[in-house]
């Protein structure tokens, strides 16, 4: 998770940090809005694998009931930016963003449901912070090392896979319950196929 901090400033320091602050007219408010609630549920990931493990847990829950605020707001942070999208960008654009949301929206679901299951919640948990991956390396991807859209976002999928696979591994080899990687990963899966299925058209 402490990965996403550097992750994100390479992928927005050139459309978004570099700008500072002074800021291109196309940068709205809404980018300003959707920058700082994503600051702010990156840092709360953060934080709460460390007050777990420095046993704050009232703290911990503190941080947990203040999500219930912040991911809605989150998922809102993102509308007015596909909303633009939807007028002009192609099919795959509009999908990305929206299938990210959705997947946002599934994994905090599950980890607050199985907030009493500690083992699920935190997998779920990690499950939400994966997906960042996707905007931070689709920026660095196409912007610093000049891939294109889909080696890019497909590129993204084998990382994304990668440590999921991992995490699987790691789990196996400690004996413990691996299937929320399992779904997250098939809902991975799924999410690369309508991607493509997309790019073709």
């Amino acid at each position: 998770m402490l990965l996403l901090i550097p992750m994100v400033f390479l992928g927005f320091y050139k459309t978004y940090f570099s700008q500072l602050p002074e800021f291109n007219p196309k940068i709205t408010w809404a980018h300003h809005l959707h920058a700082a609630i994503a600051s702010v549920w990156i840092v709360m990931l953060i934080l709460q694998p460390f007050l777990i493990s420095n046993r704050k847990f009232k703290i911990h829950k503190m941080v947990g009931r203040l999500s219930y605020v912040i991911f809605p707001l989150l998922i809102l942070s993102f509308l007015p930016m596909i909303a633009r999208k939807i007028s002009s960008a192609p099919a795959v654009n509009i999908f990305v963003p929206i299938g990210d949301c959705i997947i946002l929206t599934l994994l905090y679901s599950l980890a607050i449901y199985n907030r009493r299951k500690t083992p699920y919640h935190m997998r779920y948990m990690i499950g939400t912070a994966i997906v960042f991956l996707g905007p931070t390396f689709g920026r660095v991807g196409a912007l610093l090392l000049g891939l294109s859209e889909s080696v890019t976002q497909n590129t993204q999928y084998t990382i994304i896979y990668l440590i999921l696979l991992g995490l699987i591994g790691l789990d196996k080899k400690h004996k413990k319950d691996f299937r929320p990687y399992l779904l997250i990963l098939v809902v991975w899966v799924v999410h690369q196929i309508i991607f493509n299925l997309l790019i073709e058209l």
